[in-house]
């Protein structure tokens, strides 16, 4: 059994282990729509929505979902569109007889993003770098890319309980980038994706976004 699990991690995983990342920066003219969902996110808007409206990229807009908060998410926003033009923000407002999920804030957040290639992260996470829309966007470059998969691990901590996610984190992205290369795409994370707005738009934003994995590549 033993050799049989070797065996199968090996075959499995070797096309990641071989990936090869180009530490050069490519130039990337495609214009992107960052979609950013919120509920409730005012300290992490105001710590990590700088970073992402700073970074370096010639076209973007940052599509922000205020999702139904009521803390002072909204001021937090309308302060940061005074400073970063290209904020744009969708408000939802809380209905006793509807209430919103997470896939329903993106969606409108797709509808209101301008732009055909879309990047998906949330309001809690922080880029690497400032070139984080460039390495993602750069792989919209090659012919028939619908969706780019990144991976997105969690800050480290002296917790334990830290280390055990970070593991799990890991591992995971280990199968799910392993599998896309491989030719055989089951799932992604939606801190750090993109695809195009007809691919999801094909899906009549009802079906799995993971069923149209067929054109897409890797981000590492």
């Amino acid at each position: 059994m033993f050799i049989v699990q070797l065996y199968y991690l090996i075959s499995n995983h070797k096309s990641l282990s071989a990936y090869v990342v180009n530490d050069e920066l490519p130039e990337v003219k495609v214009p992107i729509s960052v979609v950013i969902s919120a509920r409730n996110e005012s300290k992490n808007l105001s710590e990590y929505l700088p970073a992402i409206l700073q970074q370096d990229y010639p076209d973007f807009e940052v599509v922000v979902v205020n999702d139904c908060s009521y803390d002072n998410s909204d001021e937090v926003l309308e302060a940061l569109k005074e400073t970063y033009p290209q904020l744009k923000i969708v408000t939802i407002t809380e209905h006793a007889r509807f209430k919103t999920g997470k896939k329903f804030a993106l969606t409108l957040g797709i509808k209101a993003a301008k732009n055909e290639h879309l990047l998906f992260t949330d309001a809690d996470c922080m880029p690497s770098s400032n070139n984080w829309i460039t390495r993602m966007a750069a792989h919209f470059n090659k012919a028939n890319v619908q969706l780019v998969l990144g991976y997105s691990p969690y800050y480290k901590t002296g917790n334990f309980l830290n280390s055990l996610i970070r593991f799990e984190t890991l591992k995971t992205a280990i199968n799910y980038l392993s599998a896309a290369l491989n030719g055989d795409p089951y799932m992604g994370i939606g801190r750090n994706m993109a695809y195009t707005k007809t691919l999801f738009f094909q899906t009549k934003a009802s079906r799995r976004i993971c069923m149209y994995y067929q054109a897409m590549t890797i981000c590492l």
